[in-house]
């Protein structure tokens, strides 16, 4: 009967993200852009540009040929409260408090000191004390994974991008009544006959979104003042699946968040722009809008519950300078980003830097903070293997405050 979701945020984010591989972006889909701090809208390469900012696809150079990504992909889970723990406790204690009265030799509970008083004492308990534990608790994990095929031109640019991101967070209402009838069972266990382990009212919630991008991009370099100015925009079919669990946290089972009788999906239509300029050789500046069409999605009701899930314009700006072997970049996001109505917004800031000693190795690291302080402030690291400048592979890691941490890896090929 046990219920064990340790662990089970980021498997759960995963296999959504891999069921419907091709949008909160703090994470995205590119590893060299999260490995230097979640930037890029300056600082991306013309190969994975369409990912961040469409408009640096025009900025390739005379000898880049066709670059494949296939696949980029990772993943971020933060638990500060340590809720996976917790609540994998407290489906222990649940089966506990059930097995003990099970068994119980029912006189038992009117003997003090009885066997069979101490153990339904000790259980109601420590159920008590694990649902306590539980109030205002969330674990969250995040993913994001792509495919893209970019062919640079002189006259216009062109990409086609599959991207989609998944987030999911589990949280707990702890009814007050819960906790008070089982103190009052641990201090007379008689009273645990007038008490049904069914009509206990605490909930865990689930919930998860993914949101999946089909686009083509453009981008076209304009000379504006003797100014390299580059243009991009996304056109983009984008395709929604919203999940809401919600069940009795005595029964709550991870696995079944993704069940499809939780889940509704919506199509629509969006787009993602960006402009890039370059000032002398070094300093590039840029500015990216995703979804510049905002949609509220709600979620299936379930259990009389419902949430909504908000795609809303993002717009980052970003400055880098760089030569041949350093690459210095700062991204600031100009709005919120949001996610389901029931969770707090937040704002991203980031800085980054790579080092290319040679030719095929990169070498990378980062900071991304939220300014509105709700989601953790990470340290990013990775590096970058170029054998022959033909095949690219980019590995990231990210660690931070409450418990966060995170991979992700990209293969890219140049033809």
């Amino acid at each position: 009967m046990k219920k064990n979701v340790k662990f089970s945020m980021l498997p759960v984010a995963l296999t959504f993200l891999m069921a419907n591989q091709a949008s909160a972006t703090d994470f995205g889909a590119e590893t060299r852009n999260n490995a230097m701090g979640g930037t890029g809208v300056a600082s991306s390469r013309y190969g994975s540009a369409v990912f961040n900012n469409p408009a640096l696809l025009a900025k390739a150079q005379p000898d880049d040929d066709i670059t494949v990504v296939f696949p980029s992909i990772g993943a971020q889970i933060s638990d500060k409260d340590n809720l996976r723990d917790k609540i994998d406790d407290i489906s222990d204690d649940v089966d506990n408090y059930r097995d003990t009265l099970d068994n119980l030799n029912l006189t038992d509970l009117f003997i003090p000191g009885s066997p069979g008083y101490r153990q339904v004492s000790s259980a109601a308990g420590s159920l008590a004390d694990q649902l306590e534990s539980l109030k205002g608790k969330t674990a969250s994990a995040k993913a994001a994974g792509g495919i893209a095929v970019s062919i640079p031109n002189d006259t216009l640019s062109v990409a086609f991008v599959a991207k989609a991101n998944a987030r999911a967070r589990v949280s707990s209402y702890i009814d007050q009544g819960d906790i008070d009838q089982l103190r009052a069972i641990q201090a007379v266990p008689a009273t645990a006959l007038t008490v049904d382990p069914d009509n206990l009212k605490s909930t865990g919630f689930g919930r998860a979104a993914i949101v999946s991008d089909y686009g083509v991009a453009v981008a076209r370099q304009f000379d504006i003042g003797g100014v390299p100015v580059s243009v991009g925009i996304t056109p983009k079919l984008q395709k929604t699946w919203l999940y809401n669990y919600t069940v009795s946290i005595y029964s709550y089972n991870s696995g079944d968040l993704k069940n499809s009788r939780y889940r509704n999906d919506d199509t629509g239509f969006n787009v993602d722009a960006g402009l890039a300029a370059d000032f002398g050789e070094n300093w590039t500046v840029g500015l990216s809008g995703q979804n510049l069409m905002s949609r509220d999605i709600d979620t299936k009701e379930v259990g009389g519950v419902r949430d909504t899930y908000q795609i809303s314009p993002l717009v980052t700006a970003g400055v880098a300078w760089h030569n041949d072997l350093v690459t210095l970049t700062a991204d600031g996001d100009l709005t919120e980003t949001k996610g389901f109505k029931s969770e707090e917004d937040s704002q991203y800031v980031g800085v980054g830097a790579e080092v290319q000693p040679l030719s095929w190795l990169a070498v990378r690291a980062g900071y991304r903070a939220d300014v509105k302080s709700n989601d953790s402030n990470v340290f990013t690291a990775g590096v970058g293997f170029a054998p022959f400048n033909r095949v690219h592979l980019d590995l990231m890691g990210l660690y931070g405050e409450d418990e966060t941490w995170g991979a992700g890896a990209q293969l890219s090929m140049t033809f």
